[in-house]
């Protein structure tokens, strides 16, 4: 199912524990106050250990022109979130990642005071390297960075960033860790 088509997109509804227990229709899995679902978030590094930053394009309807995480969406019903993951990097980016690896899970729950709408997430993080050249999707993405953890702060002070970054980044600082090396400062 692509995401042109006009079948709607199913995501995976989860218990607590991640378990799946049905689905629903994308959007209607997000109108408050949200259902649990799958979900997944990656971390993509170049050499140097600069994190890619998105900034969503003004024309998605969650979140649009905000900052977020390298990529981040949802499986398709029965998707392996790593397959999902590596999925969209290549939709949404034009590039694959390399090495990329699991770097745990968190459960949140962020309402989006803009659009009304609720981030009510069971989300699979990951962490990797990226070297081909990147090639955005502008109905996805309006623009890129990357980012020292100094030059994250800052902007992050000063810039609308995703309700949901700062929860996955901060539970995915381990695995981020093992990609890039305690000296990279993460």
């Amino acid at each position: 199912m692509a995401n042109g088509s006009a079948d709607p997109i199913l995501l995976e509804l989860v218990d607590e524990d991640g378990t799946t227990i049905g689905t629903a229709e994308k959007l209607s899995a997000h109108v408050a106050p949200g259902r649990l679902h799958r979900a997944f978030s990656v971390f993509l590094f170049d050499d140097t250990g600069r994190l890619l930053l998105q900034r969503r394009a003004l024309g998605k309807y969650h979140s649009p022109g905000v900052w977020s995480n390298t990529c981040c969406g949802h499986p398709y019903p029965a998707e392996p979130p790593f397959v999902a993951a590596a999925r969209r990097v290549g939709e949404e980016l034009g590039a694959a990642p390399l090495l990329m690896r699991e770097a745990g899970t968190v459960r949140y729950n962020h309402p989006d005071p803009d659009s009304g709408l609720v981030e009510q997430e069971y989300n699979h993080l990951f962490a990797g390297l990226i070297r081909d050249p990147l090639r955005p999707d502008p109905e996805e993405i309006g623009e890129t960075a990357f980012v020292t953890p100094d030059e994250l702060a800052e902007r992050h002070g000063s810039q609308p960033f995703s309700a949901w970054f700062m929860t996955v980044l901060d539970a995915a600082r381990p695995g981020i860790r093992e990609v890039t090396g305690a000296a990279a400062g993460w």
